[in-house]
This record gives C-alpha cells, structure tokens and sequence, in this order.
C-alpha cells in the first residue's frame, strides 16, 4: 500500500497520506512525487498547490515541519493547507470550553441526584435510580441506566442526544418517559430527542437541529455522536 497517493481537484490537488504508513515512508514517497510533479511543471506558468489529508492520523507538529520542508525545495510546489478528521484531545476539550458545553465524567449512583448548570456533554455513568439533570441541553456519550433531566426545570427548549436504551426515563422540562414503555428504536443512538410545539416528545436526525434549534446546533460543532 502506497503512503502517499495523489488525486486531482478542481481547486489544484489533494494528496492522501495513508494512515498506517510509517512516515519515514511518507517523506520518502512525497519528496519522490514532488520531484517529479516539479519537473512536469518546471516549464509551465504558475503554481500548484496541494491539500494534504491524513485522515484518522494527526501529525505532531515536527512532522509538519518536515512536509513543509520537502515542499519548501520547489519554488513552484505549495501547501494549502494539511487537514484530518480527528483532532486533539486538548483542542477537543478547548472547542468545548469555548461553545460553553462543560464536560462531566462523574458516576451518579442508585439514590443520587448530580444538578448541573447549561448544556453538558456528560461522559460519566449513572446507575439505575440514580439522576441527572441540568437546566440545558444533554449530550451524552457515558451510560446512562437511571433517570436523565434536560431543561430542568422549564426549559422546554433543551434536547437530549445520545444512546439511552438502557436509561429508566428521560425528561426535559416538566415531561417525562419511561423507557420500558417504548420501542427500543425511539432510543437509538444519533437520534435528538425534544419538545415539539404540541409538548410531547419527538425524535428527529442531528442535521434537522439546523432548523429546529439554530442554537443546539451550532453548540455541537463539531462533535460526533
């Protein structure tokens, strides 16, 4: 399997860095490519920019350096830009801080009741019998097998994403379900869970937040459920 494999766009050229390759391999492969896209265009006017996908992988940024220098050699090779699909944990966590989602990781046990303020991305646990609730939005990947409370205590704009298969009842605002007494697909994970405008639940895709909650929507971001 090739390191690194070039393919063609509209705007210039993409160059696909395989995730798995070493990257001794990968400087090797690309200063090979560009030396031979150089001397294809050494005759021709103008510059050829490359956008440099990694995908899975993200490099530290020593490794960019080192592809910045391989394309620093040609006067007529440029980056636009060096782009993956994951980001860092850190950046992860300052993206959240600045969309104003706290990040929780407790374990809300049998008895318990956890109150917290805003939207929350909760990554904890919570047991049967034990609550969660805060007065904004939830958006969990943890495990809930207890209660979940959006929108306490009349917030009936707030939603709810995440797996909820095994949670005892969801509420927003003053609603409530139990999930014993529904179809386990009204639970499924990437489903946004609200309050219509005749104040029962309904269920819809993260994409349709652009329309129903302009607000949640940009709140998530980025972030994959």
């Amino acid at each position: 399997m090739k390191a690194v494999v070039l393919k063609g766009r509209t705007d210039g050229y993409e160059i696909k860095i395989a995730p798995t390759a070493e990257f001794k391999m990968v400087v090797i492969e690309l200063e090979e490519l560009l030396a031979h896209l150089a001397q294809e265009n050494r005759t021709k006017d103008g510059i050829l920019t490359f956008q440099i996908t990694t995908g899975q992988r993200l490099f530290l940024p020593e490794e960019n350096q080192q592809i910045e220098a391989v394309f620093a050699k040609y006067d007529n090779l440029k980056i636009h830009k060096i782009s993956a699909d994951v980001i860092r944990k850190e950046d992860a966590l300052e993206f959240i801080e600045k969309r104003n989602i706290k990040l929780n990781g407790d374990t809300v046990r049998n008895g318990q009741v956890l109150d917290l303020q805003g939207d929350v991305l909760f990554v904890g646990q919570v047991h049967q019998g034990g609550l969660l609730r805060t007065t904004g939005s939830l958006y969990i990947l943890g495990k809930i097998e207890g209660i979940v409370h959006a929108g306490f205590s009349d917030n009936s704009a707030a939603v709810i994403i995440g797996e909820l298969g095994s949670a005892q009842q969801i509420r927003i605002a003053d609603l409530v379900e139990i999930v014993a007494d529904h179809p386990q697909e009204n639970y499924a994970k990437k489903q946004v869970i609200y309050v219509s405008d005749l104040h029962s639940f309904e269920r819809t895709e993260i994409s349709e937040l652009r329309t129903l909650r302009p607000k949640s929507f940009v709140t998530i971001g980025a972030l994959t459920f």
